[in-house]
């Protein structure tokens, strides 16, 4: 479905578009080391980095993976990888060396630039344990027999390290390509073209690699920043994430479309974000609800000014009532916004916008983006369903992916002959266009023949003092097929057993409502991008009650 309203543009075209427009405008801040790049910088430095790209050889439609936290070049490797039409491959920070090797493995990656490491992970010794022939065979000539399609391995700073070219080198390497050189390959890109591959977060199954067009993130990260309002006078704390979506669409792409200014936080650190927010006068903050509960309920948060802040995302999980309500009030996020989507997607579907009542914004995920066709399905026969009738969600447009790298299976069961979308979400639209999301397949627990949607349990948890956060999941039962289990963090402070759970909600919710299991943690699985990891509680119920 083509549209007057979607632009036709590569991800450099657009960043050209902006330096133009606001070339003095500030575009990328990292607030804790006092770096800044005007959009006129932040273009050169991209130009400096994609003609040392292609001075190493980097062909077209070359795979370019980052395996990095949001360190100062990740961005601008983002849109130098573009500029050249290679296709920046994004790294799960937490990945180990197990899932790194499937992914060089699947996806037939050509190169790598990497960090020391992150947390428990040291990077550069995992790359050597996986490919050992990086300290005997000179650069440029690396034949690795686990990955035969790895030819480089870059390093993301200036540290040397043996068989890694450094991103000194790279920088200094840009002269061997002539401006007409580099404006010819340039001319051969198109916008349909792949610019971005992701893995899906594997809370499922083995991860995919979604391919993505500049077409479809560029159209995705103009909308979603037009739902904010974004413009050249917004500055964006972005605390979450680059090799997510949230991160280099929701984030970089609504930002760059806009000439909006991105201060960027290498990892999540409430203090940091509260430090970036006030001294940055940000007006917009993005973050996945646990993110920001962090935030509002930090010792220090009454130390920090807020006031400067409008907007934002909320994105990856439902938010509770009681926190919206506390981010429109105590950090003035009255026109935050909550998106839904998929990576498959580009990744929004749906949005809700500034003026949006909080209902919607805690009940619903907004309205289709323009461009983008929602429907509710039935799950077997995807025949369209009426609104306020539960099915499946789909969607179809210019934002649909590609497909999944060598997947052609798995892509033709997610994507309809006719090009809708099945995200595998449980969901009711109203009469107005707003969807609500129920739940996936998957989550939906089954108990003695009742269906309970876990969303609803943990949002009735929500109210009860004392409990910061909960998740509630299915506990396999041999009488019932499934029970209900709640995992919760206690604020501090405060003493709860499971007996006050349960005497909360009895009379409140349906008995076969009440969880039967209660167990209290510190804290929560999560991916990457701060999705609750509920298979991983799944797994844990069994453990923890066996004999259900």
């Amino acid at each position: 479905m083509e549209s007057p309203i979607l632009q036709s543009l590569t991800l450099g075209q657009i960043l050209d578009k902006t330096i133009e427009k606001y070339p003095d405008n500030d575009a990328v801040v990292y607030y804790d080391r006092d770096l800044r790049l005007t959009y006129r910088e932040f273009g050169d430095l991209v130009d400096q980095l994609a003609k040392g790209l292609m001075a190493l050889g980097i062909q077209k439609g070359e795979k370019v993976a980052v395996w990095a936290t949001n360190v100062p070049h990740w961005v601008a490797l983002q849109f130098a990888t573009a500029k050249i039409g290679a296709i920046l491959l994004t790294v799960n920070t937490n990945y180990k060396s197990a899932e790194l090797a499937y992914l060089l493995e699947q996806s037939e990656c050509e190169n790598i630039f990497l960090i020391d490491g992150f947390r428990d992970t040291d990077y550069v010794q995992t790359i050597y344990e996986l490919v050992p022939e990086l300290k005997t065979m000179p650069r440029g000539y690396l034949k690795a027999e686990k990955f035969p399609h790895l030819k480089r391995v870059l390093f993301l700073g200036h540290a040397k390290h043996r068989g890694m070219y450094s991103m000194f080198e790279l920088l200094s390497m840009s002269p061997l390509v002539s401006e007409e050189a580099y404006r010819a390959r340039q001319a051969q890109l198109t916008p349909d073209d792949v610019v971005n591959m992701q893995y899906t977060s594997g809370t499922t199954g083995f991860p995919k690699g979604v391919m993505l067009s500049h077409h479809n993130i560029g159209n995705n990260g103009y909308w979603i920043g037009k739902n904010q309002l974004l413009g050249p006078a917004d500055r964006i704390c972005l605390p979450v994430p680059l090799f997510h979506c949230f991160g280099c669409v929701l984030g970089v792409l609504a930002a760059v479309n806009h000439g909006s200014t991105l201060v960027i936080l290498e990892t999540f650190d409430p203090v940091a974000v509260m430090s970036a927010v006030e001294g940055e006068r940000c007006t917009a903050l993005y973050g996945v609800p646990t993110m920001f509960i962090a935030v509002l309920q930090h010792k220090l948060f009454h130390k920090f000014d807020f006031s400067t802040l409008r907007t934002g995302i909320m994105a990856g999980s439902p938010c509770p009532v009681k926190t919206m309500e506390e981010l429109m009030e105590k950090m003035y996020l009255r026109e935050i916004t909550i998106c839904y989507g998929l990576t498959e997607n580009s990744p929004v579907m749906t949005q809700t916008t500034v003026t949006d009542s909080v209902r919607k914004r805690v009940e619903t995920v907004g309205k289709a983006l323009p461009g983008i066709e929602v429907a509710i399905r039935e799950p077997q026969t995807h025949k369209p369903l009426p609104p306020g009738v539960e099915g499946e969600v789909c969607c179809r447009g210019y934002s649909v992916m590609k497909g999944y790298y060598n997947m052609p299976e798995a892509t033709a069961k997610t994507i309809l002959e006719d090009g809708w979308l099945l995200s595998g979400d449980l969901g009711v639209m109203d009469e107005e266009g707003y969807l609500r999301i129920t739940g996936r397949h998957k989550d939906l627990i089954i108990r003695g023949g009742e269906n309970i949607s876990p969303r609803e349990i943990e949002e009735f948890l929500y109210r009860m003092e004392g409990i910061q956060d909960v998740q509630v999941v299915g506990v396999r039962s041999k009488k019932y097929g499934e029970q209900v289990g709640a995992f919760v963090i206690a604020k501090e402070g405060y003493e709860l057993s499971p007996e006050d759970v349960q005497d909360f909600c009895r009379g409140k919710i349906s008995n076969y409502k009440v969880p039967k299991y209660v167990s209290f943690v510190t804290q929560l699985p999560l991916t990457a991008s701060g999705k609750v990891q509920k298979y991983e509680l799944r797994k844990l119920a069994t453990r923890l009650w066996p004999d259900a």
